[in-house]
């Protein structure tokens, strides 16, 4: 077989790889956008920052701090 047909056999192999890749990343972009608008649409509503710094859950959040530090704590106090 002449090096020519070897190097036209290997662009050819390329081509079809880079294709086939760029496809796939096309398709991977094409779900991703797509699931992106799927989340917005079912996403919760934003809370704002004064709702938030107001303290509305001021004692379950109290809680949870609480909680978090407790296991903290438990993590570092071993070995």
């Amino acid at each position: 077989m002449p090096v020519s047909d070897l190097l036209l056999q290997g662009v050819q192999l390329m081509a079809i790889g880079m294709g086939i890749v760029f496809s796939f990343l096309l398709l991977l972009v094409g779900v991703l956008v797509l699931v992106r608008a799927i989340g917005g649409y079912f996403a919760a509503e934003p809370v704002d920052a004064a709702t938030f710094a107001s303290g509305a859950n001021s004692a379950s959040e109290h809680k949870l701090i609480a909680v978090i530090s407790a296991a903290i704590g438990q993590h570092r106090a071993q070995p």
